[in-house]
């Protein structure tokens, strides 16, 4: 009997060796060096910043830490980054890490290691809150937070001040104060994006400060909710039906053509978020930043935006990519990245910091403010890619001389639904 357990314990020791020994050669023959490859959002707007020179410099402090480990990475623009790495799983050539805009699809597809499966406890505690949640597809942390921004009611200081108007707190005062505007001759008194460029992301804060949202409490669509219809009868009837929101109908004016008008001079009003601070900086524009006005004060809540961090399970480097991660999060890495680019940063510990330094708060401290209540994008849902299309292309139809607000907001929640039910 003893003879027989010693040569079955010999047995298994060769094969644990030889597995050892095959598994040495990891990804890089015999080096045992592993590569992660990892695909990333440009966040730059010139050569002189892209996210690559991040990243670069991010990765080489890495490996010098963990050797064995390397990181390849590869950033394309926001126009082609989510396309790309589709293509790239459609081929069976996923990246180890992709940063970009959505998960939820590839996570349903169970392609995605779970946030549990890599991080370290004080890593995953660390993200706030509502963001490791809008992370979450069946209760589980997919998608990590990586970027974050909230919005913010921007207004055009000379103007108001010309006009003696303050700040507005609610629905009412917002509309005086785009009527005074009016009055002066300022083209545009509240510029309302509701093209197709990010007209889900106009929608979602008005419908917010409105009490509503596009899901219920439960998480299910309820974009035809009462709340939501009188929200966007107001805005038919109170603010474009007066010509407070400028000669382009609002389907069809886009975000980028707002910003861009708002630094000439020619908006008194428009939500925004930090990319607005710096191109109102460079034309040397004067601007104030309050909180979304709600129906009767402050609306509840604010809209936020995150953009997302996955790790796709294909090549089974579990254990390297959790090294990686919980060094991208720490805490100055996530300050130099939330710096550089003028984003809010998606850690507690990091969001401390950048409220207790003086230059930060100065610069972001009202977008900080508003985030820890800030509601996301319904984007754990695989079908909200869809339904954003939608709300894209018929939502500024609401606010037309003949729309119906009720029936088209009916229209886009039967089209939601019909995706949710199609999963």
């Amino acid at each position: 009997m003893q003879r027989r357990v010693t040569g079955l314990t010999a047995a298994v020791a060769a094969l644990s060796m030889t597995a050892l020994l095959a598994g040495c050669g990891g990804d890089s023959g015999d080096s045992g060096d592993v590569t992660l490859k990892l695909v990333a959002a440009d966040y730059g707007d010139s050569s002189a910043n892209t996210s690559k020179k991040y990243w670069d410099a991010l990765s080489k402090k890495f490996e010098a830490e963990h050797p064995g480990i390397k990181v390849d990475v590869t950033v394309h623009s926001w126009t082609d980054v989510d396309r790309e790495v589709k293509e790239m799983v459609k081929d069976g050539n996923a990246p180890d890490l992709a940063q970009i805009g959505a998960y939820a699809d590839y996570a349903a597809q169970d392609k995605l290691y779970s946030a549990d499966d890599l991080l370290s406890i004080p890593t995953q505690a660390d993200f706030l809150a509502p963001l490791s949640k809008a992370g979450e597809v069946n209760r589980v942390q997919y998608g990590m937070p990586f970027a974050a921004s909230t919005r913010l009611l921007f207004f055009n200081e000379k103007l108001f001040k010309s006009a003696g108007i303050k700040p507005p707190e609610s629905w009412s005062e917002l509309q005086a104060a785009a009527q005074k505007l009016k009055a002066r001759g300022v083209k545009i008194p509240y510029a309302l994006p509701l093209g197709p460029e990010e007209a889900q992301a106009e929608t979602m804060q008005w419908l917010l400060s409105g009490g509503g949202g596009y899901t219920d409490n439960v998480g299910s669509y309820d974009i035809d909710a009462k709340p939501n219809v009188t929200t966007f009868k107001w805005l038919k009837d109170e603010l474009v039906g007066k010509g407070l929101t400028g000669p382009t109908p609002p389907g069809k004016l886009n975000r980028a053509e707002a910003f861009a008008a708002f630094t000439r001079g020619d908006v008194g009003m428009l939500n925004g978020h930090p990319t607005l601070m710096q191109m109102a900086a460079k034309k040397g524009l004067k601007y104030g930043m309050v909180p979304m006005p709600g129906i009767d004060g402050k609306a509840q809540s604010t809209m936020g935006v995150a953009d997302w961090m996955m790790a796709f399970k294909q090549n089974g480097h579990r254990k390297e990519i959790g090294e990686f991660l919980d060094f991208v999060y720490s805490t100055k890495n996530v300050l130099d990245f939330s710096r550089e680019y003028d984003l809010l940063p998606v850690t507690t510990s990091a969001s401390q910091a950048m409220a207790e330094n003086k230059e930060d708060s100065a610069k972001l401290g009202q977008f900080l403010e508003e985030l820890p209540a800030s509601q996301l994008y319904p984007v754990g849902k695989t079908s909200w890619a869809q339904v954003s299309v939608q709300v894209k292309k018929y939502i500024g139809k609401t606010v037309d001389e003949n729309g119906n607000p009720e029936a088209i907001l009916g229209q886009i929640e039967a089209k939601a639904a019909a995706e949710e039910n199609a999963q």
